[in-house]
């Protein structure tokens, strides 16, 4: 378990999965997340149970942010469905979250941390993300879903 004290604000980010609010979590995902739009909830508890979670909570303890990673934990993470609930927005809670999430990878030295995003570049360049410096070597498999 790792929390992370915001400094003034009081946000805390926890990677214990038992404080999650999987029912909120589902609900930003499917409902607002485009590029989870409509995902059931025994998707979402799957994911979560294979992944590495962090959530961000507020001064009263509710959940306000989100974010997962899939990783071995050796040599390569994923990070994805970052997530900050609209109400939060604008206060830097997703640069913090990602950088708790690169923080907390780094005693593991991966070879490579990957994200997709289709409008938050400049968010994840402010902790260290670049480009992909040869997308042609890199490939996908996707379902017809």
């Amino acid at each position: 378990m790792t929390t992370t004290e915001g400094s003034e604000d009081r946000y805390a980010i926890d990677t214990d999965p038992d404080r999650l609010d999987i029912g909120l979590v589902h609900h930003w995902l499917s409902t607002d997340a485009f590029w989870a739009l409509g995902r059931s909830r025994e998707t979402v508890e799957r994911s979560i149970g294979g992944s590495l979670n962090f959530g961000v909570y507020g001064p009263d303890g509710d959940q306000v942010a989100y974010a997962r990673v899939v990783t071995d934990r050796a040599t390569f993470a994923w990070l994805c469905d970052v997530y900050v609930a609209p109400e939060h927005r604008g206060r830097g809670l997703g640069a913090r979250l990602a950088t708790a999430v690169r923080d907390h990878l780094a005693p593991y030295e991966l070879k490579r941390t990957m994200l997709a995003t289709l409008d938050a570049h400049e968010l994840y360049a402010k902790v260290g993300f670049t480009p992909v410096p040869d997308p042609e070597r890199l490939m996908i498999l996707s379902s017809a879903r």
